[in-house]
């Protein structure tokens, strides 16, 4: 197979422009593919949720964090060169500007920081949460980006993430599993089914979510060239593979398909194929499509008889996910399509390489992830108090409603307590009622 010949500069930032507003795009998708699955009283919240974090991630990654990740810096941490972005213009990074490649790597902060409300929905304060998404970018999202695309120790030692299966997947997911345990469950978690209020939204957005993807994948080979090509069609690929070994598993073991299922099982393929989009053949990224539904499957039902509140199953569907498609990276991965060989062409090496960064990865961001949540708990409480949850997050946070109910708006006003009457104020009892004045 000879290799496409690179197109030209312009051509890159015309490409990476377009995979930026993709990857964005992605945000909104995830908000309505979150907001589908939980319970219509609180789906506002839900996806307020993935919005705050464009706000709180997107502004601390332009301060903090694109220094901490990118900027020249030592093997587990960029330097300040790049604080406020200081020192990024229109000057060309690779083959495009290096604002644009800021812009570009900044939509994968938000989004990453954004999996991890999935969570934590229907229960966590709005406040906090706004609080979390902008440290942990820098504590935690920043470092980790650094060791994988900045440079940093698991790029020099060898390990493979085309697109974010650690960075990404694996960093999200662990600590959504440390921030469910530290909140512990909904106030109804385990007395009443939790049902889904909107599939067709839900479905909706695992369809921007699969639009958006081709920017993060195929965006990530930073260049309209082969290697673009190639994530790109290994990324509409393996989702097809696992959809249809979702569909049949679901099949053998209930005798229908679900809708909720078939839109998780899309999301877990490209969770799947992103560490490897660059890396795998065609095929390769078919087998590993397929393969990945298993350990998402069944971790889904393994987790419904287990007490954690992982409310809309991001540990199943990102971290297994993530997990498996960076270890198969390992495997797959071949010299003639990526550029290095794994297991099956004899480098077994790669597939060590592969489970070191995904374990380091896993580590850094529950330890980052507890220590910040036990910081912030000390400045004000997490939980949502039960009774409040039992209204609904989006009329006691935010003063909304997402399908009314009457032709007027809800009236919000302050919990005070209200006085006793004088005994001048109170109304006179009616005639007959036997009451005094």
């Amino acid at each position: 197979m000879s290799p496409l010949p690179p197109l030209t500069p312009a051509a890159d930032t015309a490409w990476l422009l377009v995979a930026s507003a993709l990857v964005l795009l992605m945000t909104p998708g995830l908000a309505l593919f979150y907001g589908g699955l939980v319970r219509a009283k609180n789906v506002l919240n839900t996806m307020m949720m993935s919005l705050g974090a464009v706000a709180g991630a997107g502004l601390a990654w332009a301060a903090i964090g694109y220094s901490l990740a990118f900027a020249p810096g030592q093997g587990l941490l960029g330097g300040p060169d790049h604080l406020l972005l200081a020192g990024v213009g229109l000057e060309a990074r690779g083959t495009v500007p290096h604002l644009l490649f800021f812009a570009f790597q900044g939509t994968f902060a938000v989004i990453t920081v954004a999996i991890v409300s999935g969570a934590l929905v229907e229960r966590l304060r709005f406040g906090p949460w706004l609080a979390f998404t902008a440290l942990w970018t820098v504590v935690v999202y920043a470092p980790v980006c650094h060791w994988v695309w900045g440079g940093g120790w698991l790029a020099r030692l060898g390990a493979l993430d085309f697109a974010g299966g650690t960075v990404v997947h694996v960093n999200a997911a662990a600590a959504a599993l440390v921030a469910a345990l530290a909140l512990g469950p909904r106030r109804d978690w385990g007395r009443q089914a939790l049902l889904p209020h909107n599939v067709p939204l839900v479905l909706l957005g695992a369809g921007l979510l699969w639009f958006g993807w081709f920017g993060f994948n195929a965006g990530s080979a930073l260049a309209a060239d082969g290697k673009a090509v190639l994530a790109f069609a290994t990324t509409l690929l393996a989702p097809m593979a696992t959809l249809a070994a979702w569909m049949a598993l679901d099949l053998a073991r209930t005798g229908r398909v679900t809708a909720v299922g078939a839109a998780t099982a899309l999301v877990v393929g490209l969770v799947a194929v992103t560490p490897a989009a660059g890396f795998v053949s065609p095929r390769g990224a078919l087998a590993l499509g397929a393969l990945a539904a298993l350990p998402s499957y069944f971790g889904l039902l393994a987790r419904a008889r287990t007490r954690l509140d992982d409310s809309l199953d991001v540990v199943a569907a990102h971290g297994l996910g993530g997990v498996t498609g960076a270890l198969l990276t390992g495997v797959f991965a071949s010299a003639q399509w990526g550029g290095t060989a794994g297991l099956l062409e004899g480098n077994a090496a790669l597939l060590t390489r592969q489970a070191a960064a995904v374990v380091a990865t896993a580590l850094w961001s529950a330890a980052g992830t507890w220590a910040l949540l036990r910081a912030l708990a000390l400045v004000a409480p997490l939980r949502v108090a039960e009774p409040r949850q039992g209204r609904g997050l989006d009329v006691e946070l935010h003063g909304e409603e997402a399908y009314g109910t009457g032709e007027g708006a809800i009236l919000v006003l302050p919990e005070v307590a209200t006085p006793p009457l004088r005994a001048a104020d109170r109304p006179l009892a009616t005639a007959g009622s036997g009451a005094g004045v």
